[in-house]
């Protein structure tokens, strides 16, 4: 594929992108100028993989020279939850919006802003934090495993988050959520007592929308069953920064979930 051809494939993304780190359209834009003005001149970086991930490491290298970066421009645009960007620290902003709006794997969002692994996790944990005092809420954890639920309780926590209770079974959870609506649900699937934290999600959702992630060792029941729309999903077992970073997004971007229709 010629220098033009994978420009052309990535641009409209790294252009979303620019303008969600920078804070307007204009500005991005004139980042992503200079950066593709510096590949004509050395293409180097599109040799990477797909070229997607040099594309983006290149526009990380030219934004992050320059001090001002670590700031941002209120006069955010359209974009959900756009706004709240702003109160995000310069890198930990971007390796949040390059797992989380560009959907780059922690390996690839590594190697675009030139740390290991465990520094994505971090700065994504990081960023989960700071963002944490505009998008704190309830949450309802439906895990019947004692320890995975302290451990998720815990997580959630640390976040910034209030635990609003833990339920066992389907009729604990749609109990708890009774008594105080949730802003965000982390439900298992195969429950203590045989029940389905799907169903329970299901039934509660036909009186509130709101946020699920499903957290679960039986994730072909998630793909195969009536499962709400959208919805994340997280294999057992898992990592501490992957829930944090799916956190994040799923009430960054205000994903609430919706019963799925028969269409669907």
């Amino acid at each position: 594929m010629s220098v033009s051809e994978t420009v052309a494939k990535h641009l409209p993304f790294l252009r979303r992108y620019a303008r969600a780190l920078t804070g307007s359209q204009d500005s991005g834009d004139k980042y992503v100028t200079v950066v593709l003005e510096a590949l004509l001149e050395d293409p180097g970086p599109l040799q990477e993989g797909d070229g997607r991930v040099g594309l983006y490491k290149a526009f990380t290298k030219a934004w992050n020279s320059l001090a001002v970066n670590g700031q941002s421009d209120p006069a955010f645009a359209n974009l959900p939850g756009e706004k709240r960007l702003i109160q995000i620290t310069a890198k930990p902003r971007q390796a949040f919006l390059l797992t989380a709006l560009e959907g780059f794997s922690e390996n690839d969002a590594a190697s675009i802003l030139d740390v290991d692994v465990a520094g994505v996790r971090n700065l994504i944990d990081k960023a989960g934090r700071e963002l944490a005092a505009d998008i704190a809420t309830d949450v309802l954890i439906i895990e019947d495993e004692p320890f995975i639920a302290a451990d998720l309780e815990g997580l959630v926590q640390k976040l910034g988050h209030n635990v609003l209770g833990i339920a066992r079974t389907h009729k604990e959870a749609v109990s708890l959520a009774g008594k105080h609506r949730p802003g965000l649900i982390l439900a298992d699937i195969k429950l203590a007592d045989g029940s389905s934290g799907l169903d329970a999600v299901n039934e509660l959702l036909k009186t509130f929308e709101v946020p699920v992630v499903f957290i679960t060792a039986y994730p072909e029941r998630f793909l195969t069953g009536e499962r709400p729309e959208p919805a994340f999903l997280i294999p057992k077992p898992f990592q501490p920064a992957t829930v944090s970073a799916v956190i994040s997004q799923a009430l960054f971007f205000e994903r609430s979930a919706k019963p799925r229709t028969m269409a669907s």
